[in-house]
C-alpha cells in the first residue's frame, strides 16, 4: 500500500515550513536515512531523511511552496510491485478552493484537515511513519510505549514489528486555545485607517519570536541585579593574546572573554547552573552558554557546549561558526537548544546598558553594554579614568534566588575585572 509522506516537525516550534528543494524525484528509489528534500522551517533550512524505503512515486508539494503545514502529505512512497495507478484518490494534496474577486459572498470550500501525529497521555507529540503507524493501529500497539530508532528519534516500522500489544492511553483533551495578546488585528487597523503603513506579514521566526518571549515575560518571574565592570586589565590581556595569536589567525573578541567567564562563574556557584522544568528544577553539570546572534528578521541563540572547559581561542573559533552558520539559518536543532544560560551583548551599538528577557528554561541571561571610559576613584582613594561596563543580570526567581544571583555576577565580575584567573 503506499505510504504517504508528511511534512516533518524538524524542530520543537515548527508548525509550518517551506519545502525549498527536492533532492530525489519521481521514480527514483528510497532508501531509509537517504536526503530526499531540503526544509526551511522557522530557524533553519535542514535535511529531511527518509525513514521508509521504496519508490518516489508521486510529489505532491512542488519545490518553493512556502506554508506547508506540519504533518500534511508532501509525497507517496511505493513499495514493491506498486504502481502510480495503487496511489489512487487520497494521494490528491489538500487545497482551499479559490474565491472569484468579484464575488464576495461566495465561501471557498474549507481545505481538509492536515493528518496530526498521534499524542501521548501527557500531551507530547508522538513522530512515527505513517507506515508504522498503520501497524501499530493493526496490532494494537501503543506507540507512546516504543522508542523510536528513526531520524530524530521517528518510530519507524522495524521498532512497530517487534513490540508487544499493550492496551492504548486515552487521548488526551485538547488544550484551551490561547487567549491573543492585545487587541485584535482588525481593531488595530481600523484605528490607523487612513493613515499611510506598510503591513508586513510574520514570517515563522517572528511568530516564534512573538510567542515566546510574550510566554516569558508573562510566565517568568524577573528579577534584576546590575555591576559596572572595569575593563582596563582585560583589555590589555586580550591586546597581548592577539599580538600572539596573530600568527594562528586567531583575534579574541571581549565576548569570547564574556562567555568564557560566565561558563566558570557558573561553575563556582553551581546552584545557578539550573533551569526550570516546570515542576522541578534541573541543576546541569556543565557550564552550556547560549549566545544571542542577531540575524536578519529575527535572532538565534546558539549553545557553546562544555564552555568551561574549553580555551578562549577555541570559544572564539566554535562562535565565529555559530554565528555564520546562524546568519545562513544553517544551524541544527541541537545547536541552539538547551543550555542553562545566555548572554546578549549590545555593546557593539553603543547601548549603555539594558534588561534582557529571559529565553525559557534558562534560568538567568546576562544584558551586555558597551565599555565606556568614566572617572573612578582607584585603590588609593585617587580619581582615575578606567573603562566600564555595564551589566544587567535578568534572573528567574523560580530558579535563582536574589543572594544567589548577587553571588553568579560577582563571580562574573571577578572574572572578568581579573582575566588572567581564566588561563589557569
Amino acid at each position: 500500500m503506499p505510504v504517504e509522506i508528511l511534512m516533518p516537525a524538524l524542530s520543537p516550534t515548527m508548525e509550518e515550513g517551506t519545502l525549498a528543494k527536492w533532492l530525489k524525484k519521481e521514480g527514483d528509489t528510497v532508501s531509509a536515512g537517504d536526503v530526499i528534500a531540503e526544509i526551511e522551517t522557522d530557524k533553519a533550512t535542514m535535511e529531511y531523511e527518509a525513514v521508509d524505503e521504496g519508490v518516489m512515486g508521486r510529489i505532491l508539494v512542488a519545490e518553493g511552496t512556502e506554508g506547508v503545514k506540519v504533518n500534511t502529505p508532501i509525497a507517496v512512497l511505493l513499495g514493491d510491485g506498486e504502481s502510480a495507478d495503487d496511489i489512487g484518490k487520497t494521494a490528491a494534496p489538500p487545497a482551499a478552493a479559490p474565491v472569484a474577486a468579484d464575488a464576495p459572498k461566495a465561501q471557498a470550500a474549507a481545505p481538509a484537515p492536515a493528518p496530526v501525529a498521534p499524542a501521548a497521555a501527557d500531551g507530547v507529540r508522538i513522530f512515527a511513519s505513517p507506515l508504522a503507524r498503520r501497524i501499530a493501529a493493526d496490532r494494537g500497539l501503543d506507540l507512546a510505549q516504543i522508542t523510536g530508532s528513526g531520524p530524530r528519534g521517528r518510530i519507524v516500522k522495524a521498532d512497530v514489528e517487534g513490540a508487544q500489544a499493550t492496551p492504548a492511553k486515552p487521548a488526551a483533551a485538547p488544550a484551551p486555545a490561547a487567549m491573543p495578546a492585545g487587541p485584535a488585528a482588525d481593531a488595530v487597523m481600523r484605528m490607523y485607517e487612513g493613515r499611510a503603513f506598510e503591513e508586513v506579514a510574520l514570517d515563522g521566526m517572528r511568530r516564534v519570536i512573538a510567542q515566546r518571549l510574550t510566554e516569558a515575560k508573562q510566565t517568568i518571574p524577573h528579577f534584576y541585579l546590575r555591576r559596572d565592570i572595569r575593563l582596563d586589565a582585560l583589555l590589555a590581556l586580550r591586546a597581548q593574546m592577539n599580538k600572539a595569536l596573530e600568527a594562528r589567525g586567531v583575534k579574541l573578541s571581549v565576548n569570547d572573554f564574556i562567555i568564557k567567564a560566565s561558563a566558570l562563574a557558573l561553575q563556582q556557584v553551581p546552584d545557578a547552573n539550573a533551569v526550570w522544568a516546570g515542576d522541578r528544577i534541573l541543576k546541569l553539570k556543565p557550564s552550556d552558554v547560549a549566545v544571542a546572534v542577531a540575524i536578519e528578521g529575527g535572532l538565534f541563540t546558539p549553545v557553546l557546549k562544555d564552555a568551561e572547559t574549553k580555551s578562549l581561542a577555541a570559544l572564539s573559533a566554535e562562535m565565529k561558526d555559530l554565528a555564520t552558520r546562524a546568519r545562513a539559518r544553517r544551524l541544527a536543532p541541537q545547536e541552539y537548544q538547551g543550555g542553562s544560560f545566555a548572554i546578549s551583548n549590545l555593546g557593539m551599538f553603543g547601548i549603555d546598558n539594558f534588561d534582557a528577557v529571559i529565553n525559557p528554561p534558562h534560568g538567568a541571561i546576562l544584558a551586555v553594554g558597551a565599555g565606556v571610559k568614566k572617572p573612578v576613584v582607584n585603590d588609593a582613594g585617587e580619581i582615575a579614568v578606567a573603562t566600564v561596563m555595564s551589566v544587567t543580570l535578568s534572573v528567574d526567581h523560580r530558579v535563582i534566588d536574589g543572594a544567589l544571583g548577587a553571588e553568579l555576577l560577582g563571580a562574573i565580575r571577578d572574572l572578568l575585572e581579573n582575566p588572567l584567573a581564566m588561563l589557569a
